[in-house]
């Protein structure tokens, strides 16, 4: 139990995953137990849960990055000879790269753009749960330029082999 309580510590992804899986399985459990046993429901808890799944996404859709689980031809790429393999992983990479900085950076324009709207049931800045694409898109681009890096020695090396 203490080895894997230290390694859910050195993987903060994985940490940050855990505790926000939690946090909206006990706020929907909260707002289910108020409206059908308490008859009477929490104004913020649906909001809550709603920017709960927006930060859980974001950083799943990282995680799959880091592990190599989004789905992949790799049974068409293997069949390549190892030269165009090669250059066809580059150009993969280098395109979802591009893809990703675009991305990343509209995600922090719109996510300064609704910075002083406020949330109607919490009351908090709409910066935050709309930031988690901003947040999700920089940790993917991290992943996939490590695995570019590291090439077959990081697990993320091997698309949908997660």
């Amino acid at each position: 139990m203490k080895s894997s309580a230290t390694d859910l510590l050195r993987n903060p992804l994985e940490l940050a995953l855990c505790v926000l899986l939690t946090a909206l399985v006990a706020v929907t459990f909260s707002q289910v137990l108020f409206r059908y046993v308490f008859q009477t429901s929490l104004a913020w808890s649906e909001e809550l849960a709603r920017f709960f799944l927006l930060w859980l996404g974001s950083l799943s859709a990282a995680y799959a990055f880091k592990t190599g689980a989004h789905f992949a031809l790799r049974f068409a790429v293997e069949r390549l000879p190892s030269g165009p393999r090669r250059q066809l992983e580059r150009l993969v990479t280098g395109l979802v790269t591009v893809l990703l900085m675009v991305f990343a950076w509209q995600a922090l324009r719109f996510t300064l753009e609704v910075r002083t709207m406020v949330a109607p049931a919490t009351g908090m800045s709409m910066a935050i749960p709309y930031s988690s694409a901003f947040v999700g898109s920089l940790l993917m681009l991290y992943y996939v330029l490590r695995q570019a890096w590291h090439g077959d020695d990081e697990p993320a090396a091997r698309p949908g082999h997660g």
